[in-house]
This record gives C-alpha cells, sequence and structure tokens, in this order.
C-alpha cells in the first residue's frame, strides 16, 4: 500500500522538476528509452511558457506554451510534445494527431496532467 501522504509528495517532486518542455512535428516513436522529441521545431527553452502547479494531493497540471509568432512554429503542424528536468531528460512525451498549422496570430498551449495513482502488484506509477 502506498499512502495518500506518499502520493502527494510524489506529486510536489514533479512540481519541483518540471522545467522545461517543448514540441516538434514528429510522432511516431512510442519508445519508453527515447530521450527527446522525434522531430524537435528548434525554439529554444527560453521561447517557451512553462508552469507546473499541484492540482490536488495527488495530481500536477503541467502546461506548455509558444507563440504563433515564433519563427520555429509558424505555418508548422505539431504532433508532439514533451517535458523534461533541469538536466534535459525527457520525462513525458505525448503524440497526437496533428494541430495546425499554427497561425502567426495564434499561440499554441499544451496541458499536461499527471495524477499519482496506486495500481496494485507492489507498482507505483504516474498516469498521464
Amino acid at each position: 500500500m502506498i499512502t495518500d501522504k506518499f502520493k502527494s509528495l510524489m506529486a510536489d517532486h514533479l512540481v519541483s522538476i518540471l522545467t522545461n518542455g517543448r514540441v516538434g512535428q514528429g510522432g511516431n516513436s512510442t519508445s519508453p528509452s527515447a530521450t527527446d522529441l522525434d522531430v524537435d521545431i528548434g525554439a529554444s527553452d527560453s521561447d517557451y511558457t512553462t508552469s507546473a502547479v499541484k492540482s490536488g494531493e495527488n495530481t500536477v497540471e503541467y502546461s506548455l506554451k509558444i507563440a504563433g509568432s515564433n519563427t520555429n512554429i509558424n505555418g508548422k503542424s505539431i504532433r508532439e510534445a514533451a517535458f523534461f528536468d533541469a538536466s534535459d531528460n525527457m520525462l513525458a512525451r505525448l503524440s497526437f494527431d496533428a494541430i495546425g498549422p499554427i497561425a502567426n496570430t495564434s499561440d499554441l498551449e499544451i496541458f499536461f496532467i499527471l495524477e499519482m495513482e496506486w495500481y496494485g502488484n507492489n507498482k507505483q506509477s504516474a498516469q498521464l
């Protein structure tokens, strides 16, 4: 059994380590050993606005935003997003049907909701 307190502490830890996020045009790879997006758009970390907030005792909401006026995203279709820690380790990646092309007057904002739950068999995992 994992206690509610432990789930809450794990959510707190996630908030403290989620520092960077990126989007890309790929979306084919599903390997858990992947270390980066399939096709990163090439924007720098400073081009993104990110936020990690604990929204419940065991839930973290992570938002990733980039301006459509950024030359790295303008006119492109986005098929993947990921978040990284301060050491640039990819922690999770989500692929999806294409969004776009992104207009110069629009911003792209993607939300990840991470929930710490117990799945039995002595395994703890985060649901994305």
